[in-house]
C-alpha cells in the first residue's frame, strides 16, 4: 500500500452511491475484483468535479492493492513534469520502464491543465508502454472530446484516447457535484 503512493485513504466501502446516481454500483463493484488488471484493459472515470472520481480511482487503487498487485497513484501534471525532467537528465528510458512495472498505474486530473507538446508525447510513451501489458485507470472531469484543450495536437489526442479506451471501461459519474451538494446541506443545518 505504502508503494502505492495514494495521497489518502479511500475505500469502495465508503463510497455513497445513493448521493450520486449515475454511479452503478454493481459495475463498481465488478471492477473492484480487480479481474479487468492482468488483462491490461483500462479504466476510464469521467465526470465533473466533485462527482466523486478520486475517491473511485483511489478506492479501485486501494482495492488492487489489497489484492497484491503492484499500483501507483499519481496526478497528471506530476508525471508529466517527472518524465520531461527525466528526459533532460537522460533517464526517460529508465523512469518509464518504472511506469511500466506496476500492474495499474492510476492518473488523477488528466485534463485540467494544456499539456505542452513535449510532455504530452511522453506520456504518450508511458501508455503506449502499458498498453494490453499493464492497466492503466485515469480520472478526467473532460469528456473525451473536450481532451483537445489538454493535449492539443488533435492526432495525439486521437492516439491518447484510443489507448484508454481500446478493450476498457468507461464510467460517466456525471455533473452533480457531491460536495457540493454536501456543503449546501451542511450550511442549512447550522
Amino acid at each position: 500500500m505504502r508503494a502505492a503512493s495514494l495521497p489518502r485513504d479511500k475505500w469502495l466501502g465508503d463510497f455513497d452511491f445513493d448521493a450520486n446516481p449515475n454511479i452503478n454500483a454493481a459495475t463498481i463493484n465488478t471492477l473492484a475484483t480487480a479481474n479487468w488488471i492482468p488483462k491490461g484493459q483500462p479504466l476510464c472515470l469521467i465526470g465533473d468535479s466533485g462527482t466523486g472520481k478520486s475517491h473511485l480511482l483511489i478506492g479501485l487503487g486501494t482495492a488492487a492493492a489489497e489484492k497484491g498487485y503492484r499500483v501507483n497513484y499519481t496526478l497528471a501534471t506530476r508525471l508529466v513534469n517527472e518524465l520531461v525532467e527525466a528526459a533532460d537528465e537522460k533517464m526517460l528510458a529508465k523512469t518509464i520502464a518504472r511506469y511500466g512495472r506496476v500492474n495499474l498505474l492510476c492518473i488523477d486530473e488528466l485534463d485540467y491543465m494544456e499539456l505542452e507538446r513535449r510532455g504530452a508525447e511522453l506520456l504518450f510513451q508511458v501508455l503506449t508502454e502499458r498498453e494490453e501489458k499493464n492497466s492503466i485507470a485515469i480520472a478526467s472531469s473532460a469528456s473525451f472530446s473536450g481532451w483537445t484543450k489538454t493535449f492539443t495536437d488533435p492526432r495525439l489526442c486521437a492516439a491518447i484516447v484510443d489507448r484508454l479506451t481500446s478493450s476498457g471501461a468507461i464510467t460517466e459519474t456525471g455533473t452533480d457535484s457531491y460536495r457540493l451538494a454536501h456543503t449546501l446541506a451542511q450550511a442549512t443545518v447550522r
